[in-house]
């Protein structure tokens, strides 16, 4: 997903730093600023052909196409990124980006970057081509056509190797969701491949980020909270994961955006869905330990690894054989009172906060959708439009005042 650029570096993120500098490849938000692929300046048409028809993705700021190599006839895909967005010039994200495909190189689990152009007012990244394409279409399948259990725990095992691989680099993804997980065959059920780290960040120990940024249905509880950023933040994200690929149901999605973030934010998850009957419970445990409200308490992508539910067969767990479960953070199964406002989350709920960080912009990134893929509710039946539908929405404090911003997602 490729955010918005902000008007400065302050109306993206608070960055406190507890030491004098921050390290040499690394700016005031998490933003590396260092690459060590060349960047071509030639046309890229010299080398490359289009596929035409062949569109992956587009976005208000991207489009990714198929493209094929003329020297070698490799296919690979062209993420075209524009440098200006709204005025502001972007470039300085661009090289973050690339800068973090580079460090991630040795992980097999992420796509590989293979060259940089750079034109007038774009750059296009040439990557890796996933044939499989997104896992989001088999999330949103019929259940019949959907990912099996067995399935999902090898896919998963593959996601969480790459996001260790991630976290280990201090590399947090904050954007992790089926459309952003590709599969390198369509044919079997291929490799993963994690993509865009257009909203990723670098952690560091002399320093606190602090973003509102991410898909809504798969941002931690931190997120809206305004607290600081860690690596357990993609493992928030890591149970909704998990809990969309075995049921096709988004745990949190409500009725409307507010109703959403107060699901997240009280941890509205309801672990008696028809669809989870049919799963070992050692599958439910699993997306426990990690839908925790206090990041401290959640699995991390090593311990995850390492959990039964990924490594024996479905019939031979049993409901005790969970040696590694960690504590479970409340699960409110009722649904929120119609009279919340879902303040837990605005920063209006600071009453010590600074008055322009209550006013500064702050985007966030929203795919919504319909269909299979879906909270289940009392309050409405599905709607005959069952599609994908991807929204982009702007939040400018406080967060009762939203406005939608045209637009559309690109992985």
């Amino acid at each position: 997903m490729i955010p918005e650029c902000p008007r400065t570096t302050e109306a993206r993120s608070r960055t406190r730093y507890h030491g004098q500098t921050a390290e040499s490849n690394q700016n005031r938000s998490g933003l590396l600023c260092e690459i060590k692929t060349p960047i071509q300046t030639e046309a890229f048409t010299e080398h490359y052909n289009i596929i035409p028809g062949k569109e992956l993705g587009r976005g208000k700021f991207a489009v990714v196409r198929k493209c094929v190599e003329k020297c070698s006839n490799r296919e690979y895909a062209a993420k075209y990124m524009r440098k200006r967005r709204k005025g502001q010039d972007c470039r300085s994200e661009i090289i973050h980006e690339i800068a973090v495909l580079e460090l991630a190189t040795a992980s097999c689990r992420v796509v590989n970057l293979y060259q940089v152009y750079e034109m007038a007012s774009e750059m296009v990244l040439v990557l890796e081509f996933a044939a499989g394409g997104e896992i989001f279409n088999q999330c949103v399948a019929e259940r019949d056509e959907a990912f099996k259990e067995d399935d999902v725990k090898r896919l998963m095992r593959q996601i969480l190797e790459g996001v260790a691989f991630l976290h280990r680099n201090n590399v947090v993804h904050l954007d992790l969701k089926p459309q952003n997980i590709l599969l390198t065959s369509d044919a079997l059920l291929g490799e993963i491949k994690i993509v865009d780290f257009g909203l990723s960040r670098i952690m560091s120990s002399n320093q606190e980020i602090r973003e509102i940024m991410g898909t809504p249905e798969y941002v931690a509880p931190e997120i809206l909270n305004y607290e600081p950023i860690s690596t357990a933040t993609d493992m928030w994200s890591i149970g909704v994961l998990a809990y969309v690929m075995l049921t096709g149901i988004s745990p949190f999605l409500g009725d409307d955006k507010q109703e959403t973030f107060l699901n997240i934010s009280q941890i509205n998850v309801s672990y008696a869905e028809e669809e989870l009957d049919c799963l070992d419970k050692a599958a439910i445990r699993f997306i426990e330990s990690v839908l925790i409200k206090d990041p401290q308490e959640r699995a991390t992508a090593e311990e995850c690894l390492q959990h039964p539910w990924l490594h024996q067969p479905s019939e031979a767990l049993k409901e005790d054989a969970d040696p590694l479960e960690k504590p479970v953070g409340e699960c409110l199964l009722v649904p929120p009172s119609p009279g919340s406002t879902g303040s837990s989350y605005s920063a209006e709920s600071d009453p010590d906060a600074d008055p322009e960080e209550v006013t500064e912009e702050l985007i966030v990134m929203a795919a919504y959708t319909l269909g299979q893929c879906r909270q289940t509710s009392d309050k409405e039946t599905l709607t005959p439009d069952q599609k994908a539908i991807s929204k982009r929405f702007k939040f400018e404090e406080p967060f009762s005042a939203l406005q939608e911003v045209p637009g559309e997602f690109i992985y």
